[in-house]
């Protein structure tokens, strides 16, 4: 009986120490996200309810103020326009672009790594210099998107209402007009965006087995159409889900392009007025930190609504077919 105590508690005694052991490993990581991650987050919180400045040595109370100037004033509703119109526009095309070169890229086997440098060359590219090659190619008068819609004058391409206003008078500004500031980033956007999609896509791809579609094809599924409805999608459900996720919070975070072009407004008449520049603007230009908190809490609030969609959706274990 003793001997059987004995034993079970230095059994005890090792599971203590190996909890003990456990607790000191992972207690530097705990701490390091909770002071990185959670606390930030608690901090802009609480002074989103204020009026506080760096710099000033007190502050006041504002209660739901600045959350109440989001939603009433002009300039926010920009911002609220200009983000959900970047983001409704980037995301399904980019989405949809990054599937269609992911099995372009696939089916061309080593070939097919060409394509791949070629795509994912915009996602290595540092977009504050891209923005210079973007701001001569829209230039109004020497860019060469305006000198190539040019060639069009005097053509039946005329008879095209754009083209017709064109030629008579000028091209847009593009960079300069505020009809199309938008969605000029849109297009960068995806431009940028799809080739990191690709990438994401081609990493699903490689966990379709082989068999399945020898399975679909006795099946009578012979057609590239049949086998990608019925085999590649449906495998590719968990994946999509990832990346529509991941490229929904990119377009809520677009930030450098809006800067790059427009450092000091946010585009004409702030049509480009994207919350990520309005967290810049009024934090750190005009100093508004409880205003710019409230955006960032709005931010985080779009972000964590994404996350928990993905969440569900994954966990409901979501195919398409």
């Amino acid at each position: 009986m003793a001997v059987i105590e004995a034993s079970n508690a230095s059994k005890a005694s090792q599971d203590n120490r190996q909890v003990r052991t456990a607790w000191s490993l992972t207690a530097p990581a705990l701490a390091l996200m909770f002071f990185i991650l959670l606390v930030p987050i608690v901090v802009a919180g609480i002074l989103s309810f204020s009026n506080y400045s760096l710099g000033n040595t007190g502050f006041d109370w504002v209660g739901s103020q600045n959350y109440e100037r989001l939603f009433s004033r002009s300039t926010y509703e920009k911002m609220f326009i200009a983000t959900f119109t970047y983001v409704v526009t980037v995301v399904p095309i980019s989405v949809g672009l990054g599937l269609g070169a992911a099995l372009l890229v696939h089916s061309l086997g080593r070939v097919g790594d060409i394509y791949k440098t070629i795509y994912f060359l915009p996602v290595m590219a540092t977009l504050l210099a891209m923005a210079i090659a973007w701001e001569f190619m829209l230039h109004p008068t020497i860019g060469m998107v305006n000198r190539t819609l040019e060639i069009a004058c005097g053509t039946w391409l005329e008879t095209i209402p754009f083209f017709l206003q064109g030629c008579e008078g000028n091209f847009p500004l593009w960079l300069g007009d505020r009809d199309y500031a938008i969605w000029v980033v849109c297009f960068i956007g995806i431009w940028q965006g799809f080739g990191f999609n690709m990438v994401l896509f081609l990493a699903g791809l490689t966990s379709v087995h082989r068999e399945l579609y020898n399975a679909a094809e006795v099946d009578g599924a012979r057609s590239g159409w049949e086998q990608f409805r019925l085999v590649t999608w449906p495998a590719l459900g968990p994946t999509t889900v990832f990346v529509v996720t991941i490229s929904c919070i990119r377009a809520f975070q677009v930030f450098d392009t809006i800067e790059a072009f427009w450092p000091q407004g946010g585009g004409p008449s702030k049509s480009a007025y994207v919350m990520m520049f309005a967290i810049f603007e009024k934090g750190i230009q005009q100093n508004l930190i409880g205003v710019g908190s409230a955006i960032t809490m709005m931010f985080l609030l779009f972000v964590m609504f994404l996350t928990l969609i993905q969440r569900w959706l994954i966990e409901r274990k979501v195919h398409y077919g």
